[in-house]
């Protein structure tokens, strides 16, 4: 008798272990979240088949599985129900507060100085999104003449106005103010140009650019009457380019893509940038992968194949370790890249998605000198992992802001989508991945546009 029950239970554990199914999303049974949706992520048991709250959840053929439920203010009881048993999850979602729309206050002009470099100059007051005109330098001389929520409004000239930080600047206490323009200057060499203006104090700048041309503008808002220093640039077909300042001296340099011989990358640096790493995940796959180790197989092998063609590859890092932003950033200004691509898996957000229609490969970029590139690398990587094109797009991520080289972002496949798992758990996924990156870059360099 003994023995037998020692079997049934031993068969009983096998049983339940075997059609167990594994869920990595959402990680406790009792949660609080203030997002309008939760998200079921997991693998399934050959054979199990799901519901949650009684809607049926497709399983790819690997087992990954991905489901979305709408969420209610307050206490949600969710079911999962496999073939042999339930679970209730709770979920607690708690109401944002509705945001206070800030109201302009204006008030007499007075100057302030910018803080720190690299302080962005918007044409909205809002923290986020593509609304940067410009960064400017530390030292940099304003006039703010009005106030919305956490910013400042800033005088440009009489028509032209933008939108500063609180926190991004010091009131000057000084008297007179009375910055002096001294010279302009242009020349032209091989594969750029380079404005020179000068002033004898630091002043707001912007870049505006057209179908031709590049327009480098400097203000000087004190004066009584509108005084705007313009420098009207040839836009080269492929460009990128930076500014310098030093004491009242700006410097706007204009670099041409080089040309490479014999169709290939020679002569060209591009920054290889495996995203997340260390501490910073990235996305969980609904088979429990994350991305970081998969964005860092697809980055090893991308160095390897352009060098192959010719580059010089910098990597932002080459093992699993932490690195930040403005160090992924630094390390390409530093090497004078000419292309910066960051390697990434994609995963849904918080708003209503179909997770088996929102797959495949989307690329970023932020400039538009930026755009024909994202272009050309997401024919090129689709075609060579066989995913969906989901499109290329802006977005306003920190390591493709800089104008110091091009760069994109690609967004490679959903680990968030269940047929998607399929393909980057293939075998050959890394390498046809950076084959597909490497010969986008490829085709791009050798296009007319």
């Amino acid at each position: 008798m003994h023995k037998i029950l020692i079997f049934f239970l031993s068969l009983f554990c096998f049983i339940n272990g075997a059609f167990a199914y594994d869920l990595v999303l959402p990680k406790e049974k009792k949660t609080y979240v203030s997002t309008n949706y939760v998200f079921f992520v997991g693998k399934a048991k050959k054979h199990e088949h799901i519901t949650i709250n009684d809607e049926s959840v497709y399983v790819a053929p690997n087992g990954a599985f991905a489901h979305t439920i709408k969420l209610k203010n307050g206490e949600n009881r969710i079911f999962f129900r496999t073939n042999y048993n339930t679970h209730v999850y709770k979920v607690y979602k708690m109401p944002k507060p509705d945001p206070t729309k800030p109201v302009l206050e204006e008030f007499s002009p007075y100057r302030v100085i910018v803080n720190k470099d690299n302080t962005p100059l918007r044409n909205t007051p809002i923290d986020y999104g593509m609304n940067r005109i410009s960064h400017l330098f530390e030292g940099t001389n304003l006039i703010v003449n009005g106030q919305k929520g956490d910013f400042y409004r800033v005088k440009l000239s009489k028509k032209e106005e933008g939108w500063i930080s609180k926190s991004s600047v010091t009131k000057s206490d000084e008297g007179s103010f009375d910055p002096k323009y001294r010279t302009m200057k242009s020349e032209t060499f091989k594969n750029c140009s380079v404005h020179t203006l000068e002033f004898s104090e630091k002043l707001p700048y912007t870049i505006e650019e057209t179908g031709n041309e590049i327009f480098f503008k400097v203000y000087n808002p004190f004066l009584k009457e509108d005084s705007v220093y313009t420098v009207n640039i040839r836009k080269p077909e492929k460009y990128y380019y930076k500014t310098i300042s030093s004491n009242g001296v700006y410097v706007f340099k204009v670099n041409e893509l080089p040309y490479c011989d014999n169709n290939t990358l020679e002569g060209l640096t591009i920054t290889v940038d495996a995203g997340h790493g260390g501490s910073e995940y990235g996305a969980v796959g609904c088979l429990g992968d994350n991305e970081k180790d998969i964005n860092l197989s697809i980055a090893n092998e991308l160095k390897d194949i352009l060098r192959q063609m010719g580059a010089c590859v910098v990597m932002t890092r080459e093992c699993d370790g932490f690195i930040s932003l403005d160090d992924r950033v630094k390390m390409a200004k530093d090497n004078c890249s000419d292309i910066f691509v960051s390697i990434h898996l994609n995963s849904i957000p918080d708003i209503k998605f179909d997770v088996h229609k929102n797959r495949g490969t989307s690329v970023y970029y932020y400039n538009p000198n930026s755009k024909n590139l994202a272009k050309y690398v997401e024919e090129s990587v689709t075609s060579a992992i066989c995913t969906k094109k989901e499109g290329i797009k802006t977005a306003s991520f920190a390591v493709i802001r800089p104008t110091d080289y091009l760069g994109i972002l690609v967004e490679n496949a959903y680990m968030t989508n269940p047929m998607d798992t399929m393909i980057y758990k293939s075998e050959n996924f890394p390498r046809n991945t950076a084959r597909g990156i490497a010969e986008g870059i490829l085709n791009y360099v050798n296009s007319d546009k």
